[in-house]
């Protein structure tokens, strides 16, 4: 009974990961007129909304869901900028991110910005916090770097275009703010999913304004209310409930190596559903920054068991 468990949380790990990965291919098959931004903000519109009303439902059947028992809460207006901060790099990763994949394909596009972000939090941690993130961190980094200096396609018939890295690696900044700022609320005692719905309801309502400033007659038709619907309820919504379900029942390492399926399924997704073809080198690199991350997940598995969970449900969260 026991193992028929530890499969099923298994597999709804690995699902949430799936999930993630499939943004950037939902936008490649979304309407023409759909532009990243107008596409990026309506996944955060609707996915942030409705994180925010499940974290409600939470809160009121138990008024102690969005604050951690095991530390006293730090009152919001006291850290309302890390909220917003943290707001920001979610509504600014969409477009960054978007943008990056219709540049250089969802295969380098999502690869790059997933591989610099756990990379570019180990760093800006380090320069806020004189936190050295260990020997592996750095080797970790370097041979994510060579691979994305493969993936760039330097020596290639076909090499990508620097402005969709510098986008990518923008959207990978994006994300380790957003990570930093999530795990400064952990800290000061808000539960996950208290801060969930603090930085995702704020996210939100600031990515309103921004929707409605685009073109929305894209969201009109039977294919739009379709990608809108699945990048906000499936890829936000749905796949951080799977995640938490599967952060409960399995160990850190476990649930850092499953989130590798994430820029697995966007490169399979980009090769197969949407045709891109990829060198030589870019496979090579992008072999490289997998591994990368696997290194990374051997940092992460270090930590604590509830720390890391939480910080994963972040990190995944965003992405």
């Amino acid at each position: 009974m026991c193992k028929h468990l530890d499969v099923r949380y298994v597999f709804f790990a690995f699902l949430a990961a799936i999930l993630f990965g499939t943004t950037g291919t939902a936008q490649a098959l979304g309407p023409s007129s759909a532009t990243s931004l107008s596409v990026g903000s309506a996944r955060i519109v609707i996915g942030g909304f409705a994180l925010a009303a499940i974290a409600l439902v939470l809160w009121l059947r138990n008024h102690r869901a969005l604050r951690s028992e095991d530390v006293p809460s730090v009152p919001i207006s006291r850290n309302w900028w890390v909220v917003v901060v943290g707001a920001a790099a979610i509504i600014a990763y969409q477009p960054a991110f978007f943008l990056g994949t219709a540049t250089n394909g969802v295969a380098i596009g999502t690869v790059v910005a997933i591989g610099s972000g756990p990379i570019l939090t180990g760093l800006f941690e380090w320069l806020l916090f004189r936190k050295f993130p260990g020997l592996i961190w750095v080797v970790a980094t370097i041979v994510a770097i060579v691979g994305i200096w493969l993936l760039s396609g330097v020596g290639g018939s076909h090499p990508a275009k620097p402005s969709g890295i510098l986008l990518s690696l923008g959207a990978g900044a994006c994300y380790a703010i957003y990570a930093l700022s999530a795990k400064k609320l952990l800290l000061d005692g808000w539960s996950p999913s208290g801060s969930v719905a603090l930085i995702f309801g704020a996210s939100a309502v600031g990515a309103l304004p921004i929707l409605f400033a685009t073109n929305l007659a894209w969201i009109t038709t039977p294919t739009g209310i379709a990608v809108a619907v699945w990048m906000g309820i499936g890829t936000i919504t749905i796949a951080c409930i799977f995640l938490a379900i599967g952060l409960k029942h399995l160990a850190a390492s476990t649930v850092a190596t499953l989130g590798l399926g994430e820029p697995l399924t966007a490169t399979l997704l980009g090769v197969i559903v949407l045709h891109e073809t990829l060198s030589t080198n870019s496979i090579i690199g992008l072999g490289l920054v997998v591994f990368g991350l696997l290194l990374i997940g051997t940092v992460k598995a270090r930590q604590p068991r509830k720390v890391q969970s939480e910080v994963r449900a972040h990190e995944a969260a965003a992405s």
